[in-house]
C-alpha cells in the first residue's frame, strides 16, 4: 500500500525530458490550473553533460557526453516511479483548487462549480440564487416573445404579392418594392396590370423576358 499513488482522471500530462508538469481541469466547466514545473535531475543534468562533453571534445568530453546519454536513458527507464512521485506532488498542490463531488464523482473547481453550502457540485446541488436569476431571465424572454407576437409588425409590408430579392434584369437587390430600385424593372410584386403579356398567345411574360416562354414570340 505504501507504493500506491493516488490519481485523478481530470488531468493531462505535459511533462518533457526537462521535467514534469500536469494540467488539471474542472470536469464541469473546463477551467483549470497547471502545476508547478518540477525539473528532472537526470534529464536536465544529462543534457548539460552532453552539451559540455560536446564543447570539451577529446576523451574527457566523450566520457562526459556518454554519461549524459546514460543519464537521459535512466530518466526514461525510471520514468514510471519518478513520474508517479511528480504526479502525486502535483495532485497535492492542486487539491486546494478542486473538490470531488461524492454524489456524482466529478472533480470540480471550487471557485465556480462547487456549492460550499451543500457540499456538492453545482450540477448536483445548483446555487438557488443563480437558478432563480436564470429562470427569471428565461421567463422575461418568454413573456417578451408572447407580447411581441401580439403586435402587428406587417401593417406596412406587402406580403400578398410574390417577393423578389434580386432584380432579374440588372441582378441588383430590388429594395422590396414593386419596381427595381436600380433600373425600374417591374417585379413579381407589382400589380397585375403592370405585368407584360405575350402579344401572340396572351401568356404572362416573366419580368425581363425578351421572348414568350409558351410560343417563342418576342415580347419587346
Amino acid at each position: 500500500m505504501a507504493g500506491m499513488v493516488p490519481f485523478t482522471n481530470n488531468y493531462s500530462d505535459h511533462s518533457t525530458r526537462e521535467g514534469y508538469q500536469f494540467e488539471f481541469n474542472c470536469m464541469r466547466c473546463g477551467n483549470g490550473y497547471s502545476s508547478s514545473f518540477q525539473h528532472s535531475v537526470t534529464g536536465f543534468g544529462g543534457r548539460l553533460l552532453r552539451m559540455g562533453g560536446d564543447l570539451l571534445g577529446g576523451e574527457i568530453g566523450s566520457k562526459a557526453s556518454q554519461i549524459g546519454w546514460d543519464a537521459e536513458w535512466m530518466r526514461d527507464g525510471t520514468r514510471g516511479s519518478t513520474r508517479d512521485k511528480a504526479l502525486a506532488k502535483a495532485a497535492q498542490e492542486m487539491q486546494v483548487h478542486f473538490n470531488q463531488c461524492h454524489r456524482c464523482g466529478q472533480w470540480v473547481c471550487q471557485q465556480v462549480c462547487w456549492n460550499h453550502d451543500r457540499g456538492l457540485c453545482t450540477s448536483c446541488a445548483p446555487r438557488l440564487d443563480q437558478e432563480i436569476a436564470g429562470m427569471q431571465a428565461a421567463a422575461q424572454v418568454n413573456q417578451l416573445h408572447d407580447k411581441i407576437q401580439q403586435v402587428d409588425w406587417t401593417r406596412d409590408v406587402n406580403y400578398r404579392d410574390q417577393a423578389v430579392g434580386r432584380c432579374p434584369s440588372c441582378m441588383n437587390e430590388t429594395g422590396g418594392g414593386k419596381f427595381c430600385q436600380h433600373c425600374g424593372t417591374p417585379l413579381a410584386a407589382a400589380p397585375a396590370q403592370q405585368k407584360k403579356f405575350c402579344g401572340n398567345c396572351g401568356t404572362p411574360a416573366a419580368p425581363g423576358a425578351m421572348f414568350c416562354a409558351e410560343c417563342g414570340q418576342s415580347t419587346a
